[in-house]
């Protein structure tokens, strides 16, 4: 998808993707993840998440990416936290105690940006790509990813002719297809929210569901 679309989402406050709370699946199933005393976690396309606070009180690092600088700045803004901000070459750098968040294009990422950085938290970077774009983004984490790299996915699963995303179908067995290969595959949770979200429902989808995904690299 063109950077502009997303520009113009927060520019709009478009943002229905956005929770005004931690996702309880992070807190439920964060114990999942198998930590280290120096654990980090990789957020992409981490918005102004109030997952990135949380996520910062369990491990020693947090490092997101996000391509919209309104989501930064009114991430610390609303949070009443204070950064301080570096121009890079390639992002802006926004760093506050052990919270990094990078202002750019997921796609310039490096490994180098991301070393140490060995758990993945996505619960809103896959689902927001459409099918053309996704296979990019799974080879992308791939090559910038370090070995033995954990992730938590959560994904949503719907008749994708019914609603012109985002946030896109990835049912499981797309999700297989992407990771199988590399990952042990664990389903953790699927559940109907078709009921609780009721903006898609007025958009004419009959059927929702959400997976969380446990993926452990095969050679850890």
């Amino acid at each position: 998808m063109e950077t502009n679309f997303w520009h113009e989402r927060w520019a709009k406050s478009e943002i229905g993707f956005h929770l005004n709370e931690v996702n309880p699946y992070l807190i439920k199933y964060f114990g999942a993840l198998k930590k280290k005393s120096k654990t980090s976690v990789f957020v992409p396309l981490c918005g102004k998440s109030k997952d990135l606070i949380w996520l910062a009180e369990q491990v020693e690092h947090v490092i997101g990416i996000e391509l919209s600088k309104k989501a930064i700045d009114d991430f610390f803004s609303e949070n009443k936290l204070t950064p301080s901000i570096i121009q890079h070459e390639r992002f802006i750098e926004y760093r506050y105690a052990n919270l990094t968040l990078l202002c750019g294009d997921l796609f310039q990422l490096t490994a180098a940006d991301l070393t140490g950085h060995h758990l993945v938290y996505d619960r809103a970077s896959l689902i927001a790509f459409p099918p053309e774009m996704r296979s990019s983004y799974v080879k992308k984490l791939d090559e910038i990813l370090p070995n033995k790299a954990q992730r938590l996915l959560i994904t949503v699963d719907y008749p994708q002719h019914e609603m012109k995303g985002p946030p896109f179908s990835v049912p499981p067995d797309e999700v297989h297809q992407y990771f199988s290969s590399r990952y042990d595959i664990q389903c953790l949770q699927s559940e109907d929210i078709l009921d609780a979200s009721k903006r898609f429902k007025d958009r004419g989808v009959t059927r929702m569901l959400e997976h969380v995904f446990l993926l452990t690299d095969k050679t850890a």
